[in-house]
């Protein structure tokens, strides 16, 4: 069965200007990509966003301007019978982040190891600084289009 996933990621810099990441590992691959994730039945794209943030980082954000939405077939990363629509927002931290951040790309925390074997699938978060921030470390081609504007629009 053919399937459109709705996807919806945010943008946060802190007030360093300094732009929030999510490094991930599933089923085996390694990816730098927004945090966000998956559109709910009965939830608003800007909704789910808050809800995201929530669960992965403990963060209460407000959602900000639109930034982007794919504009183009893409097929998802993980399942070929879907097609992936992604929304991107600027999102503001609403209070200061209370989740130890990762200095280095992909370094995960022991309870992420632990439960990895079951779930497959482990995240750590970590601030870039505006210098460091291309396009070319985002590793879905979506996160690559939207970097690319925000670096041509700042």
């Amino acid at each position: 069965m053919r399937k459109i996933s709705v996807r919806v990621y945010g943008v946060l810099r802190d007030q360093e200007g300094r732009v929030l990441v999510s490094d991930e590992k599933i089923r085996g691959e390694l990816f730098t990509k927004f945090p966000g994730g998956g559109l709910e039945f009965g939830e608003g794209t800007r909704d789910c966003l808050v809800r995201e943030l929530k669960e992965e980082l403990n963060l209460k954000v407000q959602v900000e301007e639109h930034i982007y939405t794919t504009d183009f077939f893409q097929r998802s990363a993980f399942n070929q019978a879907h097609q992936i629509l992604s929304i991107y927002y600027k999102l503001t931290a609403l209070e200061p982040l209370s989740i130890d951040l990762a200095k280095k790309p992909f370094t995960f925390s022991d309870a992420a190891y632990a439960s990895y074997e079951q779930t497959q699938q482990m995240e750590s978060f970590r601030l870039v600084s505006w210098e460091e921030f291309s396009p070319t470390m985002m590793s879905l081609p979506i996160d690559k289009i939207v970097a690319t504007l925000l670096k041509s629009t700042s």
